[in-house]
């Protein structure tokens, strides 16, 4: 193997074997990218175990998924953000243009009194349209900073069409930057500067000393010098001198200048993100940068065990219920949501998962303190029968309620308090103790239009570079169909579709629905645990799914938990589905089922004995007048047919939803070698 040693100026190739400065390398290829990792030694290839390796930087194979789906969810982001920029350049060009030739004319039109003089005042006159031009412009660029900023004769990807639309005449393109934050090998600077096209530069940051110098070794052996930024540095810090510098770089107007904030910050700790986000709002763009954030403390919010650290960590309250890895989601939403909030930013969910033993959501960040008014009424909390039956019931924390404006063409939204509780403390369909939960945000956790688009990125992607695809188009398309649009919002999105198509621009009043919206169908739930309550055989998916939908309602699965079933029918429904599917199909042994439980409440064995006593005693005699309302209330409740073939799903197309344990003892590993600060990952 000695004699196969390269050097690091060799081209990278998977599983060579490189030689630089007295040590040895084994290259590992993920994506376009290769990482050096330190060969074993004899001695340590004795005591590991064959996944196992030395090392002095994280490096977790088992994320692949999770970056292979970053780069694309961020090349479907940044085709649409670089063709914005484009567009705002080429309007303000025009802007200017328009100026100097208002200018030129206003030049013109003034009197020559350089005639009446000598030949030499004549000569001065005619500079002045260009200095006063040159003024115009230098006004005009400040106006529009933000879409001109740092232009760069970076040469444009010619496999990108979308991307370069608009700058074939200059032949530049508008920056896109990056921001590795906790970067690690560099492994997925690395991967952003191969394979996303438009990008203009990364910056890897670590603390570590030994994870720089293992980026900078990296970045040589990938020859991407020019594309990749390496930074050694606090994360925090590197973040909190971008915002004070941009802070203290005013115009004598108090206006910022230029602003050298990133396109995307990525943030990929081991543990929580909660101590970099206050910091990466307000490092990322403001007109609608994009903020991604992986959470792996699962055993926090996704548990009942550390209330007190999750309500430190994310302002809420987890769970103890089986949709609890859901409502993890929403809270870290939630403690990204109040950490913009206080500087007048707003964030709008484009993608959020529950992924394994973790937590990765895609967040569009902007600048718009009318749209934070809204974030009271889109924050919920939750009440929870964790020691019953596990139904829920949500209570939002204000009220967005829309009014018609003065001239009766429209309405405006007032922003109030809301009515509460929306539960007695004991539950109403069991009668166990309610708890709380939260608070936690309740708008849409995902994008259908954002999820598309990487879907149309996945269909582009070569397999042998991204390896996880089957299994990213399975959950994508797993998270587009929980989607589950209330009648007034399909409505909305037809209106919208049309005026789109027409030519004509959206209503504004589309904007503040779009900003007031919640989902009024979170969570989902699991047949078998609901049969393990009731003590009956559990129902199979397909004539369960196939009763919910012949009462009405909508029924699909969530991303987050093979099995669940996430539907827009309330819990008095549900009930009663499964109490029709025991008397029709899966009878039970009553007396087993002990009086007091919440199932033995489920079935109303009780209310069922009390009416045979009432029936042996009377012989005859008319009913009481309960009796009569309860079997009246039995009679109002629709007929249930389980329709096996009502409820099979499409099937055409095959799809990896749910990941396969790929190997033992596999997770989130340990700790890379090296003494840093608990914040940090070395990923």
């Amino acid at each position: 193997m000695a004699s196969e040693a390269k050097d690091i100026t060799a081209p990278p190739a998977d599983k060579q074997v490189i030689a630089h400065e007295g040590k040895r390398y084994v290259t590992v290829k993920e994506g376009l990218a290769h990482i050096l990792v330190p060969e074993p030694s004899e001695e340590d290839k004795e005591n590991l175990r064959p996944d196992q390796a030395v090392r002095q930087v994280f490096y977790n194979p088992i994320q692949q998924y999770n970056r292979d789906l970053t780069v694309l969810a961020i090349k479907a982001y940044g085709k649409e953000a670089v063709q914005q920029k484009q567009a705002s350049h080429s309007k303000l060009e025009k802007i200017i243009e328009k100026k100097r030739k208002r200018q030129a004319q206003k030049q013109d039109q003034q009197p020559n009194k350089a005639q009446k003089g000598a030949d030499g005042e004549k000569a001065t006159t005619e500079p002045a349209t260009d200095a006063t031009s040159a003024e115009t412009v230098q006004n005009n660029g400040e106006e529009a900073k933000d879409a001109t900023e740092q232009e760069t004769d970076v040469p444009v990807e010619q496999g990108d069409k979308q991307a370069t639309n608009g700058t074939a005449k200059t032949g530049k393109q508008p920056p896109f930057t990056v921001l590795d934050a906790l970067s690690a090998s560099g492994l997925r600077a690395l991967r952003y500067a191969h394979e996303i096209p438009f990008l203009t530069s990364v910056t890897a940051n670590d603390l570590l000393a030994t994870a720089v110098e293992s980026i900078k070794l990296n970045v040589k052996h990938n020859r991407l010098e020019d594309k990749v930024n390496v930074c050694h540095d606090d994360a925090l810090a590197h973040m909190y001198t971008l915002i004070a510098k941009e802070l203290r770089a005013k115009d004598p107007k108090g206006k910022p200048t230029m602003s050298e904030k990133y396109d995307v910050v990525d943030l990929d700790p081991y543990g929580t993100a909660a101590p970099f986000l206050d910091a990466a709002v307000q490092s990322v763009r403001d007109d609608g940068g994009l903020l991604c954030v992986t959470c792996t403390d699962s055993g926090v919010w996704a548990s009942n065990g550390y209330p007190e650290k999750c309500y430190s960590l994310y302002g809420g309250v987890p769970v103890k219920a089986w949709f609890s890895h859901e409502v993890g989601i929403r809270l870290v939403l939630y403690s990204i949501q109040t950490a913009a909030a206080k500087y007048g930013l707003t964030i709008e969910p484009l993608l959020s998962l529950s992924i394994d033993f973790y937590i990765r959501v895609f967040v569009r960040v902007k600048k718009s303190p009318a749209a934070v008014k809204f974030q009271g009424g889109k924050n919920m909390m939750v009440y929870n029968c964790d020691s019953g039956c596990g139904a829920w019931s949500t209570q939002l924390l204000m009220r967005n309620k829309p009014s018609p404006n003065k001239k009766g063409s429209g309405v405006f939204y007032k922003h109030t308090f809301a009515q509460g509780p929306s539960v007695d403390k004991g539950c109403e369909h069991c009668g166990s103790t309610m708890h709380m939960a939260g608070p936690m945000y309740g708008g849409r956790i995902h994008s259908p239009d954002f999820i598309k688009r990487v879907l149309g990125e996945l269909d582009e992607a070569p397999t042998d570079v991204y390896g996880t695809t089957l299994r990213i188009r399975g959950m994508l398309q797993t998270a587009l169909e929980e989607i589950l649009l209330t009648p007034e919002e399909q409505e909305a999105e037809k209106a919208k579709e049309e005026a789109i198509q027409a030519g004509k621009k959206p209503d504004p009043a589309f904007r503040e629905a779009e900003l007031a919206a919640i989902d009024p169908y979170p969570f989902y739930f699991h047949p078998a645990t609901i049969s393990g309550i009731l003590k009956c055989s559990c129902p199979p998916e397909a004539p369960l799914k196939g009763a919910l939908r012949g009462l009405g309602y909508r029924v699909t699965r969530s991303h987050c938990k093979p099995g669940s079933i996430k539907t827009d029918a309330p819990w008095s429904i549900i009930w009663h589905v499964f109490r029709e599917w025991i008397r029709q199909k899966a009878p039970v042994k009553e007396e087993n089922i002990k009086p007091g439980t919440p199932g033995y409440r489920l079935l109303r064995l009780g209310e069922k004995k009390k009416q045979e006593e009432q029936a042996e005693q009377a012989e005859g005699a008319e009913a009481p007048k309960e009796q009569q309302s309860e079997q009246a209330e039995a009679e109002k409740m629709p007929e249930v047919v389980f329709d096996e073939q009502l409820g099979r799903d499409d099937k055409t197309v095959k799809l990896v939803r749910y990941q396969a344990n790929p190997r033992e003892n596999w997770g989130p590993l340990n700790r890379a070698v090296g003494k840093v600060p608990s914040h940090h990952r070395k990923d």
